[in-house]
């Protein structure tokens, strides 16, 4: 568990989303088991919260696969000002009016949809073993104007016509307000992403303008000393990380268009163009004389730092802190295809790589909950369960594969592609005497959530353009190479079996230019 550091709303339990307060509930009852369906199992349980403290409410139940520890949560929430608002045709929760039955499973389990009263929403879907409706009081709804629209998650079940998804705010990001609940949608009828209006169930809203469950300052020092991961790079890893400093002094040159000579760019990037927009009038590259470019691409681990944007998650209620790692050069791509193993010469190169990796902590109680492994343009959640750690700490290990530098939970070889072909681009990662350690070696550079000035921001961030010049790769010899070990069934699909990136590559552009600066991380 966090080491508790005091201040702001953070690690107390209990989270003010304006009208409304909320708790984490993780102890639970099951209701009810699912077996298998036609003959596949896809088995998962649904339960009850426990240990309610007094004067919150249930919102809904809870339910996830078999095939996971039972780990989950719902909110049970209360009015900010208990009785206050006793005689109050408004208040901000109300008992449902009844219930619709959605479905039901051979007479041992019972799937019920609170109806609110008019301006008020369902937030959650209620569970029984017996087919007698639920009492009124089980649940409560929640005032339509503290509420947003939802979409479907991670589908949980499927029997038939009736499938069982998670809930998440459609609008997620660190201006969005949306609060997951935790409980579930059920239906028998299409709750696709095109359909949305087909949604009977919200998430909640914060309207806390300050996000008092946020870290201060101290405390996300605090977290990175706790969680901070542990990056390893491959024992044959050429291109190192370094610090943006040390890329600058070494001989980075900042170019501008219709100009052939570039311009050294000064430590702190302050001659750097800020803001704007990537319009390719800059760019940066490294210089021409060979010996600088070779050690420039090579890196320098021991300057390299981790360049943190801490931001709100999913309404205030997690805080996710984004953990950026520079590196000078990004290496050729290795093929895989079938037994054989095929490096490239140039195919999959670009100066100035860009990568990441997430930590996502409970602002309940500051408890790490998920991270996520950034994997070129693409990347997944893993469970706190499923980390590894580094013996004795709290500290998740994160593996940086070989040349391409994306961030990996386990080591192995990670196939990019379509792996059932056994074809694709390798990912290899292990670990090494090559390790930054994040919790030690890091920079806050970004925190939004904490008014203007609480965090300085480097001058090179501003810098919206490309950190890299546009590569288009003189490649045909090699993707000639590729496609002659080809199955023949295959050599004519060959641009949709590798990434894009393989036939050449505009210059990667900085951490603010990227969709999860503001946005969430890929679901």
């Amino acid at each position: 568990m966090f080491v508790f550091v005091s201040g702001r709303g953070f690690a107390t339990g209990r989270i003010s989303l304006g009208e409304i307060q909320v708790v984490k509930v993780t102890e639970f009852d099951r209701v009810w088991k699912c077996g298998t369906s036609r003959g596949k199992l896809r088995c998962a349980s649904f339960y009850k919260p426990v240990g309610i403290p007094e004067g919150f409410h249930c919102l809904g139940h809870y339910c996830q696969p078999n095939n996971q520890p039972l780990r989950g949560f719902v909110l049970a929430a209360r009015a900010n000002k208990p009785g206050h608002l006793a005689d109050d045709h408004r208040p901000p929760l109300k008992k449902p009016l009844n219930y619709s039955l959605v479905w039901s499973s051979d007479s041992d389990c019972y799937f019920w949809l609170p109806n609110p009263p008019v301006g008020y929403r369902a937030v959650g879907v209620i569970v029984t073993d017996g087919s007698e409706e639920p009492e009124v009081d089980e649940v409560r709804c929640v005032r339509e104007d503290l509420t947003e629209s939802c979409e479907t998650g991670e589908k949980v079940l499927g029997v038939g016509s009736f499938n069982v998804w998670s809930t998440k705010p459609c609008e997620r990001g660190i201006w969005s307000r949306g609060v997951e609940v935790g409980s579930f949608v059920c239906s028998t009828n299409d709750l696709s992403s095109d359909n949305k209006a087909a949604m009977n169930i919200a998430c909640l809203k914060n309207l806390d303008p300050s996000l008092q469950g946020m870290p201060n300052l101290d405390q996300v020092h605090a977290l990175i000393h706790h969680y901070g991961p542990m990056v390893y790079f491959h024992p044959e890893e050429t291109y190192m990380p370094s610090s943006v400093p040390w890329f600058f002094k070494n001989g980075a040159l900042l170019h501008r268009f219709g100009k052939s000579q570039g311009e050294p760019i000064n430590s702190a990037g302050s001659n750097l163009p800020a803001g704007g927009e990537n319009d390719g009038s800059f760019w940066i590259d490294l210089p021409e004389d060979e010996e600088v470019r070779s050690n420039l691409k090579k890196g320098n681990i021991e300057s390299s730092e981790l360049y943190v944007h801490v931001k709100p998650a999913l309404g205030g209620i997690f805080t996710d802190v984004v953990m950026w790692i520079f590196c000078p050069f990004n290496g050729p791509a290795t093929l895989k295809i079938g037994l054989l193993t095929v490096p490239m010469n140039r195919l999959g190169e670009h100066v100035g790589d860009w990568e990441h990796f997430t930590f996502r902590i409970s602002n309940f109680n500051g408890d790490l909950t998920q991270m996520f492994f950034s994997q070129h343009s693409g990347g997944g959640w893993v469970d706190v369960s499923d980390l590894e750690f580094v013996k004795g700490s709290n500290k998740p290990v994160v593996y940086s594969s070989k040349h391409g530098h994306a961030s990996f939970p386990h080591p192995g070889m990670y196939l990019q592609g379509p792996s059932k072909l056994g074809i694709g681009v390798r990912n290899d990662v292990a670990k090494s005497k090559y390790m930054v350690d994040s919790s030690q070696r890091y920079r806050i550079v970004a925190a939004e959530y904490l008014g203007e000035g609480a965090v300085s921001e480097p001058y090179w961030l501003q810098f919206m353009r490309e950190w890299g010049p546009t590569i288009v790769y003189d490649s045909a010899a090699e993707i000639n190479k590729i496609i002659d070990l080809l199955p023949l069934i295959l050599r004519n699909s060959f641009e949709s079996l590798f990434p894009i990136e393989l036939y050449g590559e505009e210059g990667p552009t900085g951490p603010k230019e990227k969709d999860n600066w503001e946005g969430d991380e890929i679901c």
